[in-house]
């Protein structure tokens, strides 16, 4: 006689639906905090600044630069390149801050996906 297994339901104790229920809703959880993360790393806005706060800049979630402020004591017709320079190191400082906050925001949900993926034998 031959032995049975428990058929389509190997792999997952308490049966395959039930399971499979439980996995669907904690993906739509978890892509439902995903998509918040992102709504609200869209909404953000940073700033950069260089100079001592000689040139300060924004920029949003769209990675546009929505204002800068430039202190009349940097502005030298002699140099331009000084504040080319200050310019180009405040947007840089603020688009580092916002890839920062990018990171720290996606990272749990880095982190947990690869947690599903393996725990489904990705």
């Amino acid at each position: 006689m031959a032995r049975r297994g428990r058929g389509g339901q190997r792999g997952f104790p308490g049966g395959a639906g039930a399971n499979m229920q439980g996995m669907l809703r904690q993906v739509q959880k978890f892509q439902e905090e995903m998509e918040q993360a992102q709504a609200e790393l869209q909404a953000a806005e940073v700033e950069g600044s260089s100079g001592g706060g000689a040139v300060t800049c924004r920029i949003n979630g769209e990675h546009e630069l929505i204002a800068l402020t430039i202190s009349p004591d940097v502005i030298d017709p002699e140099d331009p390149e000084m504040l080319q320079d200050l310019i180009i190191a405040a947007v840089n400082q603020a688009t580092a801050a916002f890839a920062e906050l990018s990171a720290k925001k996606m990272a749990p949900f880095e982190q947990a996906g690869a947690g599903m993926m393996s725990g489904l034998g990705f």
